[in-house]
């Protein structure tokens, strides 16, 4: 789950099950992706329930950076099958890409005590 603020103040939140990647100017500075690969100096099984991946070390920096910023979500793009872009100011994007057919929620965005909306149409 990912929390932002709205324009208004209010509190966006993001809960993803899909491929998506947090971009700042031309750089990913996390992806779904990096849960496949260990963190440097893991070996072994179990390092997802442990949380030692590159994805626990990449969200761990960007939370401690992100933190401070506060950044707010100016702009939201639907684009075709379902993907979604959140553009939060200073060159940061969130891009969701849903990549499997079917019914299974591959996203949905909340607005806390408000409307919910997600993809597949229908399913949230």
């Amino acid at each position: 789950m990912l929390a932002l603020a709205g324009a208004g103040g209010e509190e966006v939140a993001l809960h993803v099950q899909c491929p998506f990647r947090v971009v700042h100017g031309d750089r990913v500075m996390l992806g779904s992706g990096d849960l496949r690969y260990v963190r440097d100096g893991v070996t072994g099984e179990g390092a997802f329930d442990a949380f030692a991946t590159m994805y626990d070390d990449r969200a761990a920096d960007l939370n401690r950076v992100l933190g401070g910023a506060g950044p707010v979500v100016g702009n939201v793009v639907l684009g075709p099958g379902g993907s979604l872009t959140l553009e939060a100011g200073r060159e940061l994007r969130i891009e969701i890409v849903p990549d499997r057919s079917g019914r299974d929620e591959c996203w949905r965005a909340l607005v806390r005590g408000g409307p919910h909306y997600g993809y597949p149409p229908g399913v949230v």
